[in-house]
């Protein structure tokens, strides 16, 4: 009686354990919490992002929107309207007091974002990179990016193909201390400099119109530049708008980065030789993904390269067809 009693108790434990469980799969400096089944509540994953109304980011937040109807998680895209790395960061500490289990954050800064990053873990909401991930080491559980560096080495050695031997070139960047395009840069400015070639860096803002007036006062300015590399969206289409509405026909190139509406277009005429695609629907799709798996699993999460695609004038017809159903 008694051996029968014993194990109709320990049915029940088991049962209860079941039904209960909850626990961590991941080491102990990487915690992660782990939803039971029966929990009805959906996840709630936030994104946090500089310049969140960016031409750039529609294709991230379809892509965001897709995952999480998949998951069945709600996902919110928020962030800054310009870049300001310390209110972005603070965002990350009020994510976590505002209850969300997930983050996917962009990391712009190389410490900014450490200490609100390590504080969210500690308190069990996971945070991953997305778009953006300073070089330096940080504490997040994995990044959904860009190897930023080997992508301006990638544009550079194109570009290399319609640059001068011996020339200079203007290099130009949409604002100033973002660890993304510094480390683009970096890469464009190496590969030019082990070819002899000179460059100047111009900081053009974020918006295209402004780009494009910078950009054609400094060429005018050095009109031995007939060059300009773009590190990011805003100075790329700068780039191509100003030499298609002063310089076209001249001698002029540009290349640069990603696929907005004008860029594409310009592209497609010729003006832009080559632009880099960073795959951003990548970029708000994969982290939904990680952060469900991690906090419904324990799964880990790890690293994605979203590449460098080449995109040049051959493909820019196919490529407009799927930006304006923002897949690109």
């Amino acid at each position: 009686m008694k051996y029968r009693l014993f194990l109709i108790a320990l049915g029940i434990l088991v049962g209860l354990l079941t039904v209960n469980f909850s626990g961590t799969f991941l080491r102990a400096d990487e915690p992660a919490t782990v939803t039971s089944s029966a929990t009805k509540k959906p996840l709630r994953l936030l994104f946090i992002s500089p310049v969140i109304h960016e031409e750039f980011f529609l294709p991230v937040k379809k892509g965001m929107r897709d995952a999480a109807k998949r998951m069945g998680v709600e996902a919110t895209f928020s962030g800054t309207e310009g870049v300001d790395t310390k209110a972005q960061a603070a965002m990350v500490t009020q994510a976590v007091k505002d209850g969300y289990d997930g983050i996917a954050v962009c990391i712009i800064h190389a410490t900014d974002f450490d200490k609100p990053i390590q504080e969210a873990i500690a308190a069990g909401v996971p945070v991953i990179a997305f778009n953006t991930d300073d070089a330096t080491p940080n504490p997040r559980l994995s990044a959904v990016s860009q190897n930023l560096y080997e992508a301006g080495q990638t544009v550079a050695t194109r570009a290399l193909d319609f640059i001068p031997g011996g020339s200079e070139v203007l290099v130009t960047m949409h604002d100033a201390g973002i660890s993304a395009l510094e480390q683009r840069r970096r890469g464009i400015q190496n590969v030019l400099k082990q070819q002899g070639i000179k460059s100047t860096v111009v900081i053009t803002t974020s918006h295209p119109k402004k780009a494009r007036d910078i950009i054609t006062k400094a060429l005018k300015d050095h009109p031995a530049i007939k060059t300009v590399l773009g590190t990011g969206q805003a100075d790329t289409e700068g780039a191509g708008l100003a030499i298609a509405d002063n310089f076209r026909g001249q001698g002029y190139h540009s290349a640069g980065f990603d696929l907005s509406p004008n860029i594409l277009r310009l592209l497609d005429e010729g003006v832009i030789e080559v632009t880099i695609d960073q795959q951003p629907y990548t970029q708000g799709f994969y982290p939904v993904i990680q952060l469900t798996l991690l906090l419904r699993y324990g799964i880990r999460s790890s690293d994605i390269d979203v590449g460098a695609t080449v995109i040049t004038r051959k493909d820019a017809k196919t490529v407009m067809e799927l930006k304006a159903k923002n897949y690109r």
